[in-house]
């Protein structure tokens, strides 16, 4: 049975929580309960990886804290102007390479995609909670770098993410407020294929 939410359609049977999760950019500025955005570390902490090396990591702040201007100075302005508003500013990374005592760090070649993972399990728990989280690539991976303290040679900056409590979006600047609606997505059948890959 296909379901319908946030004017969005599933062509096929899928958990609502799917259509109802998206990245919303208006957020009320509310602390964040310490217990809730732990659970949402608490989810990507879940995520699958290969052969369970889990090579993501976070680096986070709260709005109002020391640590957090080093993070927001690595924004672009463009979202500097609404993740104001977050309670927290993430940052997600992924570490090179597989690391085991005794032996030299090798590859892997799936650190990105499993860190993208982690970050799915936590956007999904945040809408769980009623909270969002909005994940941008819209930084200076120069700047990331330097403020996580996050070597280059060693960590891939994927995504800076702001968590906040979604709210009415008048608190938006007016050039943000037509965006801020839930986006579609292709059909399944322009990028499923059955057997080998088709133009």
């Amino acid at each position: 049975m296909a379901r319908r939410h946030n004017s969005r359609d599933a062509h096929h049977d899928i958990d609502p929580i799917f259509l109802h999760r998206w990245s919303p950019r208006a957020f009320t500025g509310e602390d964040m309960p310490q217990d809730a955005l732990m659970s949402l570390f608490e989810a990507a902490r879940w995520a699958p990886s290969a052969i369970n090396i889990q090579p993501w990591r976070f680096v986070y702040a709260r709005r109002g804290t020391p640590e957090w201007e080093p993070l927001f100075d690595a924004l672009m302005e463009m979202n500097q102007v609404w993740v104001a508003r977050a309670s927290v500013l993430a940052f997600i990374l992924s570490d090179r390479f597989r690391r085991k005592p005794g032996a030299e760090p090798s590859e892997n070649r799936s650190h990105s995609f499993d860190a993208g993972a982690a970050w799915a399990y936590l956007a999904l728990q945040a809408q769980h909670l009623g909270w969002a989280a909005h994940a941008m690539g819209g930084f200076f991976p120069d700047k990331a770098h330097a403020a996580l303290n996050a070597p280059e040679a060693d960590y891939r900056v994927e995504a800076a993410i702001a968590i906040g409590r979604p709210t009415d979006v008048s608190v938006l600047p007016e050039a943000y407020q037509a965006r801020e609606v839930p986006s579609g997505r292709e059909p399944v059948g322009s990028f499923v294929f059955e057997g080998q890959l088709k133009a």
